[in-house]
């Protein structure tokens, strides 16, 4: 897989005609919010338009979002075919999605399957992860296993089966393993850039339009604690 790094350090994992995945940095933005910082989406636009010389407005699709603290693999469509067909694989779970994240506390078995039902609450944009069904609740699964010790820290590779809204942060937290620079969700301090340790790290599909089948690694964060995983 050949990594690109544009002039604006904007890192693309792979492109062709119709699909472009960017390894999304701490801060940025999926979409446009009151911070007045530039979206994603309108950053990877302007790269396309200067790399293809195109005159007028750039299609771009976001099939899917990360938080703003989290990093990794982050898939755009460039044609709307693209687009209805990765939707359709992303809401049909047709993806396989794996996240890295650090935690402090040891989680209970080194490997588990745990669900949970996610509640979000819209007016602080946190969600609550509940180990019963409550009213306005969606049923979250993942699995994970720890795949790294550090000195002071555990590294938990993670598989997930549904795409809850800020299902890994609320479903660790619940188990007692948040996430290092959460304080949304539990961490007692933050991370200097204001990130999290929680790294989309890896996404296997079939690409809509080739049928050939992908997977993308995303290049972990270039600070102490990820770099301590590959020594």
């Amino acid at each position: 897989m050949k990594i690109v790094t544009t002039k604006d350090n904007l890192q693309i994992l792979h492109e062709d005609n119709h699909l472009i995945v960017i390894n999304k940095r701490v801060g940025d933005i999926a979409q446009g919010d009151n911070s007045g910082d530039k979206p994603l989406p309108d950053i990877v636009k302007e790269y396309l338009k200067e790399k293809y010389n195109k005159p007028g407005d750039v299609f771009l699709g976001v099939v899917h979002r990360l938080d703003r603290p989290t990093t990794g693999i982050v898939v755009f469509a460039k044609t709307s075919k693209a687009l209805t067909r990765m939707n359709e694989l992303f809401s049909s779970r047709e993806t396989q999605k794996t996240y890295w994240a650090v935690v402090k506390n040891k989680p209970p078995k080194e490997e588990d399957t745990i669900v949970h039902f996610i509640k979000r609450n819209p007016k602080n944009n946190t969600s609550k992860a509940h180990i019963k069904e409550v009213p306005g609740s969606k049923k979250a699964s993942l699995h994970y296993k720890v795949m790294a010790t550090l000195d002071h820290y555990i590294v938990l590779e993670i598989e997930l089966h549904t795409g809850r809204h800020h299902q890994i942060r609320a479903q660790l937290q619940a188990i007692g393993c948040s996430i290092k620079g959460d304080l949304k969700y539990g961490f007692d301090r933050s991370n200097s850039d204001g990130g999290i340790h929680l790294h989309a790290r890896k996404l296997s599909f079939v690409h809509p339009v080739s049928k050939e089948s992908l997977t993308i690694v995303a290049p972990i964060p270039n600070d102490v604690i990820w770099n301590a995983i590959e020594n």
